[in-house]
């Protein structure tokens, strides 16, 4: 069973769109799929309801009551955690046991990434992260990567402790199919297909993790 958390230290920094979008994924791959939603504000919760009757559905858990990890099922073969907004990174350690992955999404903004800093060398001091038991990637999200500015902000966010190990573009896409209980990889447009590659390096990284 591969566990993986998508958390940050940051609201808005689109979480909860990395968490359904890669749950969709292994969904739509065929694997028995969780997504754990431990934010009050339920949205990854809801995203799953809105799925239920389709070709590939998503079980959603409720993450914010204690002994929720009891309640994955023992044939679960992926399980996505979405975290809290804004959380610690004392406030991790929790949520780190048994996963084998944690993804940070990192906006390309001088602001963000200065908010993020700080948080990310507090992940680094977990004991699970220096042990190698965890390992830990950085995805810059709502990229426009056509500016320069964009570039910039990826190159800087390459100096950071931990590999960048995914690049999404900025689309209003993604709300809309959140909206919808879908994701980038229920369709199969040519525009699609395009942001769907944005994914490949995040994925692969992940399988490498498992």
């Amino acid at each position: 069973m591969l566990r993986i958390l998508v958390a940050s230290s940051k609201g808005g920094c689109g979480k909860t769109t990395i968490a359904t979008n890669l749950a969709a994924y292994f969904a739509l791959d065929g694997k028995n799929t969780v997504l754990v939603d431990t934010d009050r504000q339920a949205s990854s919760q809801r995203w799953c309801e809105k799925r239920v009757g389709s070709t590939a559905p998503v079980l959603p858990i409720a993450g914010t009551r204690n002994g929720w990890s009891a309640r994955i099922p023992q044939d679960a073969e992926r399980v996505v955690i979405d975290a809290p907004a804004g959380i610690r990174a004392s406030e991790l350690t929790d949520l780190l046991d048994d996963v084998q992955a944690l993804l940070i999404p990192v906006l390309p903004s001088r602001i963000d990434m200065e908010a993020s800093e700080a948080f990310l060398g507090e992940v680094a001091g977990l004991s699970k992260v220096k042990r190698g038991k965890v390992a830990v990637g950085l995805v810059a999200n709502r990229l426009k990567p056509w500016t320069t500015a964009a570039q910039q902000s990826v190159d800087e966010m390459k100096q950071l402790p931990f590999p960048l190990v995914g690049q999404l573009r900025d689309t209003q896409g993604y709300v809309l199919m959140t909206g919808l209980g879908k994701s980038i990889f229920d369709y199969n447009s040519e525009v699609i297909r395009s942001h769907q590659e944005d994914w490949e390096k995040m994925i692969r990284w992940l399988k490498k993790a498992a």
